[in-house]
């Protein structure tokens, strides 16, 4: 295999590699982004560059990669404008797809990592969406509107390129040890937030699982739309019982509003699609993944027992601070010959 990730920079396309890097099949692996990696990475071909269709057709073209993954979509709003977000999310996946489906290209595989925001949180929505299940209500917020955007686009590449394997994963609420997302941020706060009356059913997903289905749709053929999250569901009290935090109610009516001084505060700003999950929740059938082989090491109750341990141990001993990347260093560390 030889692997394009976009997105190397971020959290998920930095993790990918050092997965990718550890798999003697894998011949080649070539990361985008215009932020260096957040981990150390030993072959990975990191190319400093922005997500525009010139570069990324000259990369595909001179490394004649076949394998393209996807990780660089932005599903936190809170921590970017609404602007770049249609940029990063929209057009950024239009490029990767013009230049993954060009003329004499050597892709014959793209992975994406979605989200499963895409189906929103109302209150007239079914039990489990399943992937070919549509939104009971319009998308509201740039984050939704982006993702039902790239799916429109996955849809029409995937029938004028039937020599492409296309697998669109779609990622449940994300906990773990390193991640930072909204929900995990919220679960680290004193008192966690909860709309008055509402106790909504949820799913999580590990971040080590997040990595593992990225790596296994790009090992096997599994062509299709897929939601990722952890079997099972819990409940937001269930949740923040088991985080040891307590719950303080907003109001049912002008809950964003309400939420308006956690943001100014600086505690926790909370989107409107979060907001919307607090009060509504959501479910996701998980059956199509796992048929087609993928076997999670953490369900949803497990995923989040495991922040849980998490969140106990930084209380005694605090949080690890992230690793930072340095080429000087790293440089070292490959070439020297004081290394062993």
């Amino acid at each position: 295999m030889r692997v394009l990730v976009t997105g190397l920079g971020t959290f998920w396309g930095s993790r990918l590699a050092q997965q990718l890097e550890a798999d003697p099949n894998v011949e080649l692996v070539v990361g985008v982004d215009t932020r260096e990696p957040q981990l150390p990475l030993e072959r990975t071909e990191f190319v400093q560059a922005d997500s525009s269709y010139g570069v990324l057709h000259r990369i595909v073209h001179a490394t004649a990669v076949d394998t393209v993954i996807h990780t660089h979509l932005e599903v936190d709003s809170t921590r970017t404008s609404a602007r770049r977000l249609h940029e990063v999310n929209v057009i950024g996946t239009t490029n990767l797809l013009a230049a993954a489906g060009a003329e004499g290209s050597s892709v014959r595989k793209v992975v994406l990592k979605t989200s499963t925001l895409i189906y929103g949180a109302a209150a007239a929505d079914p039990y489990f969406f399943r992937e070919d299940a549509h939104r009971t209500k319009a998308a509201s917020t740039p984050v939704e509107r982006s993702l039902v955007e790239i799916s429109d686009l996955v849809r029409d590449f995937t029938v004028d390129n039937p020599q492409v394997v296309v697998s669109e994963l779609r990622f449940a609420n994300v906990l773990g040890n390193d991640v930072s997302t909204v929900f995990s941020r919220m679960l680290r706060m004193g008192a966690v937030p909860e709309v008055l009356g509402f106790d909504p059913r949820l799913q999580f997903v590990h971040q080590d699982d997040v990595t593992a289905a990225l790596a296994f749709a790009a090992r096997h053929h599994v062509p299709g739309t897929f939601n990722v999250a952890g079997p099972d569901v819990t409940t937001w009290s269930g949740v923040c019982r088991a985080v040891g935090r307590r719950r303080v109610a907003m109001p049912p009516v002008l809950t964003g509003p309400a939420a308006v001084p956690l943001r100014l505060a600086r505690v926790v700003d909370i989107p409107q699609e979060v907001l919307a999950l607090l009060r509504f929740g959501r479910g996701v059938d998980t059956t199509r993944f796992r048929q087609a082989g993928f076997e999670y090491e953490y369900d949803t109750p497990a995923a989040v027992d495991a922040f849980a341990r998490t969140t106990r141990r930084e209380r005694v001993v605090g949080r690890t601070p992230p690793y930072r990347y340095s080429p000087a260093l790293e440089n070292f560390f490959r070439h020297s010959r004081a290394v062993r």
